[in-house]
């Protein structure tokens, strides 16, 4: 078979040539009459064929899953072709859904469109109401990136009925989460939290702790955003015990500063303290230089709050040594500054100038 180069170009939605022969294989040729072992050889080569567009599509989900977009798209859009050439639609939906899945992890949100409409026409077509759902939300999502909000509303509402109407409580978390990020991208916070409320509710019906975790979060962000950060830290702090749960350390620190930051404007700054050392040492733990700096630098903040400016140039100086190892410039600037900033406070005028 001729080898065909497949466009890798994620803005290149469909690959435009598929093989002759495939073609060839789905065509009735009435100027021949085939005999049996003829018969037997063609159904050999589909069996054969149909085999490697499934090996493809299979391929490209492993190579989406660990992050490898370039080859994904490539293993998927070689899937698509062969299954094209079948005439193979259920499988069709499926690769253009695998598309559009990696084309949203690579950012690439006009692709994600382009792909998940096929997917839904095809899906639609079919009658493959699952397949529906994936690509509703796909384009939910796009959509919501690329700040059309009205388009993201109406996919993704018409998605959440999909899921209602099937019980798939999955999915219907999964809708009424990204409605609820639509609306907090639109500013209205309380239809935003009304919908994750809607979402934590059923997520922890079905103890989905990966799930809660992200929902937790995002209805302590949009809290936050309310200024309303009491309720803000009872979500980060129900999200912080699932993230310890789930050994999740990266969301652990995401979280954690974002608590430390709502009890840094309620005035708790002992609170502030105790989040940021734990922050502190899980970025020790996974060996993450940047956050360790800016953890010792909220930490040292928060000691100048409470009045320690000992304790406070304790945290500063870890600052400054942190920084030069990652020969931060900036990073080491803004350590002196807050080194000599301490030593004012403390009327230390000679110990500041060791900081210039």
């Amino acid at each position: 078979m001729e080898k065909i180069k497949w466009n890798s170009n994620l803005k290149n939605t469909l690959p435009l040539h598929i093989p002759t022969e495939l073609i060839q294989a789905n065509q009735e040729d009435n100027n021949v009459q085939k005999s049996n072992q003829d018969l037997q050889t063609q159904n050999s080569f589909n069996q054969e064929e149909s085999f490697e567009a499934s090996e493809l599509l299979e391929q490209g989900i492993q190579q989406q899953q660990t992050g490898n977009f370039n080859a994904a798209i490539k293993s998927l859009q070689h899937s698509l072709a062969l299954f094209q050439a079948y005439g193979n639609t259920q499988k069709q939906a499926k690769a253009l859904s695998c598309l559009a899945l990696v084309a949203y992890c690579s950012g690439d949100y006009k692709s994600v469109i382009s792909y998940a409409q096929q997917c839904l026409s095809l899906a639609k077509d079919t009658q493959e109401e699952r397949l529906q759902i994936q690509a509703l939300s796909h384009l939910g999502n796009a959509y919501r990136h690329l700040k059309q909000y009205s388009e993201a509303v109406e996919h993704l509402q018409e998605c959440l009925k999909i899921a209602q109407q099937l019980q798939d409580k999955r999915s219907e978390i999964a809708a009424l989460n990204n409605l609820g990020l639509v609306f907090k991208a639109l500013n209205n916070l309380s239809k935003a939290i009304e919908y994750q409320e809607k979402s934590l509710k059923l997520v922890r019906e079905i103890q989905d702790n990966w799930g809660e975790e992200q929902i937790l979060k995002n209805l302590g962000n949009a809290w936050y955003a309310l200024t309303n950060y009491s309720k803000a830290t009872k979500y980060y702090e129900d999200c912080i015990i699932v993230s310890r749960l789930l050994k999740n350390n990266r969301s652990s620190i995401q979280v954690l500063k974002s608590l430390g930051n709502a009890y840094y404007a309620l005035g708790e700054y002992k609170k502030v303290i105790i989040c940021y050392e734990e922050r502190l040492q899980l970025a020790k733990d996974i060996q993450d230089s940047r956050t360790q700096e800016q953890s010792l630098g909220s930490l040292g903040v928060a000691c100048e709050a409470l009045g320690d400016y000992e304790r406070a140039m304790s945290y500063y100086e870890e600052r400054l040594r942190i920084a030069k190892a990652m020969k931060d410039r900036r990073s080491q600037d803004q350590a002196r500054a807050s080194l000599k900033t301490a030593c004012y406070a403390m009327g230390d005028y000679a110990r500041a100038m060791n900081y210039d």
